[in-house]
């Protein structure tokens, strides 16, 4: 399970090791980048993730923002709450990729309306098991 991590959404996607897919899911709301923990508790019962993949907003010459920091800590905690290994992916251009795949189909722009965080955490959890795949030795 993935999350694209914002102040006030976070996108959450699920995928399958074994078979290398991923699909959008559902967009959290956050209060501060605080979601409501019940949720995502609920998210994990239902779903039963092996593993949380949290989307790490670097700046693009790959330094540590404001942002990212909370991410990470949004990272600790869910470890700390939930006990599930937690990995951080590099997610530099998941929402711009996002909203780019969103006009080709057609949408006119209003992410108010149709949010693209859970597309976003689709596309870090997509990245994620791509990289995870090529490091395994043949």
């Amino acid at each position: 399970m993935a999350f694209d991590y914002g102040l006030r959404q976070i996108g959450v996607a699920t995928g399958n090791c074994l078979l290398g897919t991923s699909q959008p899911l559902t967009v959290l709301k956050a209060r501060d980048g605080i979601p409501n923990w019940d949720d995502i508790e609920k998210l994990l019962r239902e779903w039963q993730p092996d593993v949380l993949v949290v989307g790490l907003p670097l700046n693009m010459d790959g330094s540590v923002s404001k942002l990212s920091q909370r991410a990470e800590k949004f990272a600790r905690r869910l470890h700390g709450r939930f006990g599930l290994p937690v990995d951080m992916a590099d997610e530099r251009l998941s929402s711009f990729e996002a909203k780019s795949q969103q006009r080709e189909r057609g949408h006119r722009g209003d992410y108010k309306a149709s949010p693209v965080d859970s597309q976003a955490a689709e596309l870090i959890l997509h990245t994620w098991l791509a990289e995870r795949d090529s490091a395994r030795p043949s």
